[in-house]
């Protein structure tokens, strides 16, 4: 099934100059689901503060 372009436009955040799906340093270690972006300048994840 082709993705949509909603779709498409979201994981156009995700991508590197390498074209790779690239996540923020601290999701890249986290083990929920909920992963953001390389782009973002905070961490803003409930999950994550639980976890520590």
């Amino acid at each position: 099934m082709p993705m949509t372009d909603k779709e498409k436009r979201y994981w156009a955040y995700f991508l590197n100059a390498n074209g790779k799906i690239e996540y923020y340093e601290q999701c890249k270690k986290c083990v929920h689901g909920c992963k953001q972006s390389f782009r973002i300048t905070g961490l803003r994840c409930r999950k994550y503060k639980q976890a520590e």
